[in-house]
């Protein structure tokens, strides 16, 4: 067992029900084939990333073909909040001294960006991966600070900085990282590194 552990916070590829907000211009299926790709080119990512465990935490059940070779879990909670928070609590009570948890719809999350993360808790109790909409895709801590969960108001675009407000009150000290775009939008999609898929799907 490595000191420190990524988690990978996977949404379960299903139709319908991945980018709800991106199928709403492109469609389901584009929608679908958009989030799989991102997911794919997550486990590639990853697989580069050295010097840690990496434990997966699907949404809905566990799919074995993904991440093979690497611990999988079923999210437990009722809104991402609660969710998050266990798996961090559970890695902690494993032993684990540096956790770093992601998403799954970053396409610039590089392997060096994740490594940095660890490298930054060196320097402070917590680091941040922040995103263009406000939120953030990447969360690091050596132990849990809950205030990080409770009380939320999850996928707005004050999160984070409503975060980092409770983080300053309660003396916490943070790292930031370079901002980065998730894939939410026909926007983000049209502006992101993979925005080629959006030929694909007019030649589809």
């Amino acid at each position: 067992m490595q000191k420190n552990l990524l988690i990978v916070f996977a949404k379960n590829i299903k139709l319908g029900k991945v980018k709800t907000r991106l199928a709403k211009t492109i469609g389901d299926n584009h929608a679908f084939d958009v989030y799989k790709y991102l997911v794919q080119r997550t486990e590639e990512n990853t697989s580069q990333v050295y010097g840690c465990d990496i434990h997966i935490y699907f949404s809905d059940v566990i799919i074995e073909s993904k991440w093979k070779n690497h611990p999988k879990f079923v999210q437990k909670g009722n809104d991402l909040g609660e969710r998050m928070k266990d798996a961090f609590l559970q890695s902690f009570e494993k032993g684990y001294e540096k956790v770093v948890g992601i998403g799954t719809d970053i396409p610039d999350l590089s392997a060096e960006i994740i490594t940095q993360s660890f490298q930054e808790l060196d320097l402070s109790e917590t680091v941040f991966g922040p995103a263009e909409d406000g939120g953030y895709y990447l969360l690091g801590m050596k132990k849990l600070h809950s205030i990080i969960f409770d009380n939320k108001e999850w996928s707005t675009s004050t999160l984070l900085k409503k975060t980092f407000q409770d983080l300053k009150s309660n003396a916490v000290s943070t790292s930031i990282l370079v901002e980065l775009n998730d894939i939410d939008t026909i926007e983000d999609l049209e502006k992101s590194n993979v925005r080629f898929l959006l030929k694909q799907m007019k030649t589809s």
